[in-house]
């Protein structure tokens, strides 16, 4: 087997890259002339310049708030998700229960409406 490439890219190339980020007008144009995929620039981003440590944007700067609200959209979505998980998961015990509650194979009985 290969060994995976840590660091591939050298820091003082994704110090450039970053900072060209900043400015560029398009993400996709400067990843191709860079030859990295535009998601790299991206992970590069929040690795080097994380929101917390006041290294990224300004605190008033719209990215930041951008940052924000999706890390907080993520965070909800997974609540959310977790909660979906559960509740399918007792969903599933409740239909098991059933089946073998009632494992004659017969109908079950029920009211007829007059008519």
């Amino acid at each position: 087997m290969g060994k995976k490439r840590v660091n591939k890219y050298p820091k003082a190339f994704r110090k450039m890259a970053l900072e060209r980020l900043k400015s560029c007008q398009n993400v996709t144009e400067l990843s191709a002339e860079l030859g990295i995929h535009r998601t790299q620039l991206y992970k590069w981003r929040d690795q080097m310049e994380p929101i917390d440590d006041g290294q990224g944007p300004p605190a008033n700067s719209r990215e930041r708030e951008l940052r924000k609200e999706i890390r907080d959209l993520k965070q909800l979505l997974a609540d959310k998700t977790l909660e979906v998980d559960f509740f399918k998961g007792a969903l599933q015990k409740v239909e098991a229960r059933r089946r073998s509650s009632g494992s004659s194979g017969a109908k079950a009985s029920t009211t007829e409406s007059g008519s």
